[in-house]
Formats: C-alpha cells, structure tokens, sequence
C-alpha cells in the first residue's frame, strides 16, 4: 500500500524495500475550466544535483529534448502536450543503483510551455500529484498530490529523491517559482 504525504513530509524508500533499484516516478495534472484559446502544455523534467544543490553538468538536466542521463541512471518517457486521460501524464524511469556517485539529489519539476505568453500558470492546474512506483509490478510505493496551494506560479518542484547513507528517501516539497523553467534552471545551477 502506497504511503501518502503532505507537503513538506519525507519518508524512506529503500530501507523499508530491500533491494529496490528500478523505480518510476509518475507525474500527473488536470487543467481547470480554462477558455484562453491556447493548448496547456505542462512539462515534467528532472534536475540531479550535486552537494551543493546544484547541476554538475548540462547533462544532468533530464527533459523531453535530453531524454537519458548519460549513466543511464534517468530516462523522461516522453512529452504529453495536452495532460487528457486519466493517470499519469509523463513518466520518469530511474535506476537507483546507477545514479553517480556525485550525485545527491534527483529533483522532479513540473513547468507550463510558453506559460507568460499564453497567460497560463498553476493556479489553473488541479489535481496535479507526483507518485514512485516499482517498474515492472506498478506496485505504488509512495504518492503525493499537491493540493491548490499555487496562484502565480509557472513551475513547481514537486519532489526529490535524496541520498541518506546508503539509502535512498523521498521529499515532498511541492515548491512554486515565478519564471518558469528559466528560473529553475538558475535556482539549479544552469545557465539559459
């Protein structure tokens, strides 16, 4: 049975499942009664950090452009421009037993495409939930559904896997930016 967490709440993942490695983190979002005339197009990406919180490297900057971590540690599975369907809407495959050394933290974000241009931010997002389970038997192991904290926002750090000793653990932080996805990628060390 899944864990379910609030905002803020961490809780082991692989101590309490013992040789766990092939894990897939599931993002999803529903769009509210929106009428501005454009598509939403909500992007999951994944930001492994070093010690300092930051990016070692371009590469560690996992998204639709840049599928697979060059360890092969992250593959993002692909871009869904619209979010319909029930479910998650894009999915994110990691193998923990792959994940350098160097890195600390596996950050999961959510931003909106083109978001200031077409006037469209996370105050118009519900139902929006990031969820780990096990590759291959889809057993949910964890699962975190953001609320409607946001307003203004126009990209989210949902979560974070995190190193702690050998083990691996997840943080539910639901963490809204103005900005989009250029100001996360500065909060994380990248240059745009």
């Amino acid at each position: 049975m899944a864990i379910s967490l609030q905002k803020g709440q961490k809780v082991d993942l692989t101590k309490t499942n013992p040789g766990l490695s092939q894990v897939v983190v599931g993002l999803g979002w529903d769009v509210n009664k929106y009428d501005g005339g454009h598509d939403f197009d909500l992007d999951a990406a994944v930001f492994m950090l070093g010690e300092t919180g930051k990016v070692t490297g371009d590469s560690d900057f996992v998204f639709y452009n840049n599928a697979n971590h060059s360890s092969g540690s992250v593959s993002h599975l692909g871009d869904n421009l619209t979010g319909a369907g029930e479910g998650d809407d894009e999915q994110i495959n990691v193998d923990l037993s792959k994940v350098p050394a160097n890195i600390q933290k596996i950050s999961f974000t959510v931003t909106i495409h083109e978001a200031e241009q077409r006037k469209q931010n996370f105050g118009q997002v519900s139902n929006a939930f990031i969820r780990v389970f096990k590759e291959g038997s889809n057993e949910e192991l964890i699962r975190y559904d953001l609320g409607e904290d946001f307003s203004i926002e126009t990209a989210v750090v949902v979560g974070e896997l995190y190193r702690h000793g050998n083990e691996w653990k997840f943080n539910a932080l639901g963490s809204g930016f103005q900005g989009g996805l250029s100001a996360l990628c500065q909060n994380f060390g990248l240059q745009v």
